[in-house]
């Protein structure tokens, strides 16, 4: 079993009582576990189909021609449309169960016929609308958030891994290392981050996946991002590393390896804990601006920075576009702000002292 030590359980304690921060926790991970099951609620396909004594299960299973269903075509059935068949034979061995919002990101669906923005309908289940290609936004907003989230904690975990394992050794072992690595640090912060995104996906052939152009993304905002973390990191370790239980640890012979992990980065990373909330909400804004300049998550990829695009370029003539990104945005990154200040106060090491 995980257990914790008792100044660690005190912080925890500290973090529950501050209930802003506490509930904007329990939001957050409420949204990432629906997130999960996402296409149980968001989806296109059906959840559970029965039709003539036989059950399906479309979101999760297999691949299913309207022919399957009595249809003369051979491509995908479309379920929204055997709901209402079905529905109407009235038999009741033959069902249909579709999502609360029965329309993928990718999926163009209009009453009119003409690909255009209409307003949000409850009546045809576009409970926000659709955007400039008739793409409901809700579908859009639910799946563009999943990636926002998922990719920020990627990134993340990748800017820790590379800040912490860099930062720690400059500060541990200090002289030409760290002086070598300080210099490498200060050149590549003059880079021009955003030049080296155009460059980069100028030149990233179209053919390349989605999830791959995606991986690409993610690669050149982890490599401009770790410097900052690592300076912290190299700051903390060098004060840790000038303790007297380090001295202890190296009289009694414990080798590097054992005294960096065992003694220095359970010290520190306390500190760096109060960090991640707010390189999370860096990583939702840098993602949401790139996908508004153009450079961001590859097309159709559903994203919030593409919606507050469409929004802005049509927010006259379908101004439910932008609201409702805006909306998604902001409660999004006030949710986490709201963690990130509850944490920083609750793991402030001023409020455990011993000294008074």
């Amino acid at each position: 079993m995980l257990r914790f030590n008792p100044q660690t359980l005190k912080k925890l304690r500290r973090f529950r009582e501050i209930r802003r921060g506490y509930y904007s926790f329990l939001i957050l991970a409420g949204l990432l576990l629906v997130s999960l099951l996402g296409e149980l609620l968001v989806n296109n396909r059906a959840v559970v189909v029965s039709y003539q004594g036989e059950l399906y299960f479309p979101t999760y299973g297999a691949f299913h021609p309207g022919s399957d269903f009595g249809f003369d075509y051979s491509y995908e059935t479309s379920y929204r449309e055997l709901q209402r068949v079905l529905a109407a034979d009235d038999d009741p061995d033959s069902w249909v169960i579709m999502p609360p919002v029965p329309y993928s990101p990718y999926e163009n669906h209009t009453r009119s016929g003409a690909f255009k923005p209409e307003p949000p309908s409850a009546a045809s289940k576009h409970y926000l609308g659709t955007d400039t290609t008739s793409r409901d936004i809700l579908a859009r907003l639910f799946y563009g958030t999943r990636i926002a989230l998922f990719f920020a904690i990627a990134f993340l975990v990748s800017v820790y891994v590379i800040g912490i394992s860099i930062g720690c050794a400059m500060g541990y072992f200090g002289g030409v290392f760290d002086l070598l690595f300080q210099r490498i640090i200060e050149i590549w912060s003059n880079v021009p981050f955003l030049y080296i995104v155009i460059i980069v996906f100028s030149v990233t052939p179209a053919t390349f996946s989605i999830p791959l152009r995606i991986a690409i993304l993610l690669t050149v905002l982890v490599l401009f991002s770790w410097t900052g973390m690592t300076y912290y990191m190299r700051t903390e370790t060098y004060k840790e590393k000038s303790r007297d239980y380090i001295a202890a640890a190296r009289t009694i012979g414990a080798s590097n390896t054992r005294i960096i992990f065992r003694h220095v980065l359970p010290n520190v990373l306390a500190t760096l804990v109060t960090f991640m909330p707010f390189t999370i909400v860096s990583a939702i804004t840098s993602i949401t601006a790139l996908d508004f300049l153009g450079f961001g998550l590859p097309p159709p990829t559903p994203s919030l920075g593409e919606l507050l695009k469409q929004g802005t370029a049509s927010l006259r003539t379908a101004p439910w576009i932008v609201t409702s990104a805006f909306v998604t945005l902001v409660g999004l990154l006030t949710l986490v702000t709201f963690i990130g200040e509850a944490i920083r106060e609750s793991f402030d090491p001023k409020k455990f002292t011993m000294y008074r």
